[in-house]
């Protein structure tokens, strides 16, 4: 496409390799979050989407998420709650979107890199419990939210541990497998 002289090079974002990644992602969320069912607010889906948003951006992250949410809630049940628990994904991962940076730097050492991280993963999950909160209490008209909140505080502790465990666990593991693919994803 010319435009008065200049040349305008048009690249297309989803490519055949970056769906492809994107749909081993969804999978990998996907069965995560079946697999663990068993134990409430506990499942490696919030840290798999952390550091795809970290690795590969937020369009991607927001992308998993909205299709793992909808596979794994036609198994487990859909719902009210899959709006509410994309509004809650959406919104970690927009706040992540704007730590990337900090990840990517090389100043951090990795050991403290991975450390502030780690903290963060846990954090991400009480911020998604409170996320929900809010939006159930608008949604259903509950008229206390700080009791509601409270109520639940025990699972959102879960989420937290978890995803401070599965980031420690599995950031070493896919951030180098997404960056290994990154030459497919320019």
């Amino acid at each position: 496409m010319e435009t008065r002289g200049l040349r305008i090079k048009r690249t297309k974002y989803f490519t055949v390799q970056r769906i492809a990644i994107l749909a081993s992602l969804t999978a990998l969320c996907h069965v995560g979050r079946l697999m663990l069912q068993f134990i409430p607010n506990v499942q490696p889906m919030t840290t798999i989407l952390l550091i795809i948003t970290l690795t590969m951006g937020t369009i991607d992250g927001l992308v998993v998420a909205l299709l793992s949410l909808l596979l794994s809630n036609m198994f487990l049940g859909m719902g009210p709650w899959t709006m509410t628990q994309f509004i809650g994904f959406a919104v970690v991962i927009l706040l992540t979107g704007c730590l990337r940076p900090l990840y990517r730097s090389q100043k951090l050492a990795t050991w403290a890199r991975r450390s502030l991280f780690i903290g963060y993963a846990f954090l991400t999950g009480l911020l998604y419990g409170f996320i929900i909160s809010i939006v159930y209490t608008q949604m259903f008209g509950i008229q206390n939210f700080w009791v509601y909140y409270l109520q639940g505080i025990s699972f959102d502790l879960l989420h937290a541990f978890g995803n401070a465990g599965f980031f420690l666990i599995l950031d070493p593991i896919l951030s180098p497998l997404i960056n290994r693919r990154k030459d497919f994803l320019l």
